[in-house]
């Protein structure tokens, strides 16, 4: 395994590994710091060449975003920011040499395009995200589809686009359960997908897909074990939201277990098979499994890094983690922050300071999380969602074009972050134009 060092004596290095949402900024807003002084050296550590945000996926799934406008390759953002950045897996860590272990990269045909490595650090920043928890039930694995990056969204989208290209030419009826989508799990991403389906299957359809009634033959079944969907947000966004569902079309099942995912369908704990052609997993999140392996640090049951409320591992002062890979105290719900996007933009903010404190000599501060509410979008058809904070006693609910307005600036700022506000302008309005010029569905 070759070492990459850098000279004795010299920058502090701080590592990086996962270019998800708070890596990706965190890398960014460092470099930008301190790539040309030559005190620090940054380093962002991932598995794939380019960095797409996360809650962007079930759009991708759908078809209804061009991937191609939202990318971002590590490369590009490294150079332009004053970081540097390094493909691959990590796999192992060796607390005492403080370095992390790599595994080779692979291209599609299983050639090698990098070796093992290890990379030294000063300061190790763990922000892996998450992955689909499915609680060992039969078939998943084997039948269901999972939206965990990038390729996951797209394999979905081009299954789907080929059911409706196949219902389309074949002559014979079709069969029970073909054009149907089961989505288990009601949490955002569920709801979010089955809200987006509805609109692009239509879209996609009506592009010469004639002998396809929509309508009538396309079915969107949400699935959901627990009494309503979204369980983890306020029950009365949650009671809005299936109003909104059940007004589309789409047919929502709860307080209903998954027993087993089958070529065909679902079975259910109840005995109920719910055919489909399409199914998707999307309940549940634990964190990689290797982080159970990495020389000593404390993992949680769903494989979370337990860190303190600095952000830093609960045995190791030199190791912090964030984002949906740490399980962080929430002292004020008396329970662990929830793996959502704002919490992983919050916290690379509060790293980008405490790493210079850190870099000062100076004690690290505590991370208190701020809770700014949720939003879920329900595609062309609405967005809902409650806000939280200094804006009213409680929860504020929204909906409609201002809720909308909220969920789109999210993404902004994450895009602001990473690029300013020239690229951003500029991009926003390219998008703008082509999208006039172009399908509003991803066809292929």
């Amino acid at each position: 395994m070759r070492i990459e060092k850098t000279t004795a004596g010299t920058p502090h290095r701080i590592v990086i590994v996962g270019g998800g949402a708070g890596g990706l900024e965190l890398a960014t807003r460092l470099g930008r710091k301190f790539g040309s002084g030559g005190r620090v050296e940054v380093t962002l550590v991932d598995s794939k060449r380019t960095h797409v945000w996360k809650p962007k996926l079930h759009e991708i799934a759908a078809g209804s975003m061009d991937i191609g406008d939202h990318e971002v390759p590590y490369l590009a953002q490294a150079h332009w920011h004053g970081f540097r950045f390094r493909i691959g897996q990590m796999i192992g860590l060796d607390r005492s040499r403080r370095e992390i272990h790599v595994a080779p990269f692979v291209d599609e045909d299983g050639k090698e395009v990098t070796p093992a490595r290890s990379f030294p650090y000063d300061t190790l920043v763990i922000a892996v995200g998450s992955l689909s928890n499915d609680f060992g039930t039969p078939g998943v694995r084997e039948h269901a589809l999972k939206l965990e990056t990038v390729a996951d969204a797209r394999r979905f989208h081009v299954r789907m686009v080929n059911a409706c290209v196949r219902a389309h030419a074949q002559r014979s009826p079709l069969r029970p359960g073909q054009l149907h989508v089961a989505i288990i799990g009601a949490g955002a991403t569920g709801v979010e997908l089955a809200a987006e389906l509805h609109h692009t299957t239509r879209e996609v359809v009506a592009y010469g897909l004639d002998r396809v009634d929509a309508e009538k033959d396309v079915r969107l079944t949400l699935i959901e074990a627990a009494p309503r969907v979204l369980p983890a947000l306020p029950e009365r966004l949650s009671r809005s939201t299936e109003r909104l569902l059940r007004k589309l079309g789409v047919e929502v099942n709860t307080d209903a277990r998954v027993a087993e995912v089958l070529p065909d369908g679902v079975r259910l704990a109840d005995g109920r098979v719910l055919p489909a052609e399409l199914v998707v997993w999307a309940a549940g999140v634990k964190a990689p499994d290797f982080l159970t392996r990495l020389d000593g640090l404390e993992t949680n049951r769903i494989n979370q890094l337990v860190v303190r409320q600095t952000l830093q591992s609960s045995v190791d002062d030199d190791i912090f983690a964030m984002g949906d890979c740490a399980a962080c105290p929430w002292p004020e719900k008396d329970g662990f922050v929830p793996p959502r996007a704002q919490a992983a933009h919050q916290q690379a903010s509060h790293l980008y300071t405490q790493l210079q404190r850190r870099l000062a000599g100076k004690p690290v501060q505590d991370y208190r999380y701020r809770d700014f509410g949720s939003l879920v979008s329900l595609g062309e058809f609405s967005t809902v969602g409650n806000m939280m904070g200094g804006l009213a006693r409680g929860d504020l609910f929204i909906e409609g074009w201002f809720a909308r307005l909220m969920y789109a600036s999210l993404y902004k700022m994450h895009e602001l972050a990473l690029h300013g506000w020239v690229k951003v302008t500029l991009d926003t309005l390219a998008r703008m134009i082509t999208r006039r010029t172009e399908p509003h569905v991803k066809l292929h």
